[in-house]
């Protein structure tokens, strides 16, 4: 599991890591910036969720983040059968139309 530089991080893992065999032990790397790309492609959820002051359960979380995963995966193209040179769209129709 990738962590950045944050104690408690570290400290929750290690303990969970006291608690499990060594088969199944997590290895932990620490590094100031190798998670940053993942971090980044949080910030399009985020952005939609601010302006939304919380949800009311955790269904309706879990479904409205769904959606909006799912939109972001047909904008970048990384859906089978989809082409990235194509807009939003016009992937969006292809899918539906299969």
């Amino acid at each position: 599991m990738v962590v950045d530089k944050s104690g408690s991080n570290k400290a929750a893992l290690d303990a969970l890591n006291t608690e499990l065999d060594q088969d199944h032990k997590i290895p932990i790397f620490q590094n100031k910036y190798l998670n940053n790309r993942v971090e980044q492609d949080h910030r399009f959820i985020k952005k939609r969720i601010k302006t939304m002051l919380g949800f009311k359960n955790f269904h309706a979380a879990a479904i409205t983040i769904k959606g909006i995963e799912n939109i972001r995966i047909i904008q970048k193209g990384q859906l089978i059968g989809t082409k990235k040179q194509n807009s939003t769209f016009e992937n969006f129709a292809k899918i539906m139309a299969a």
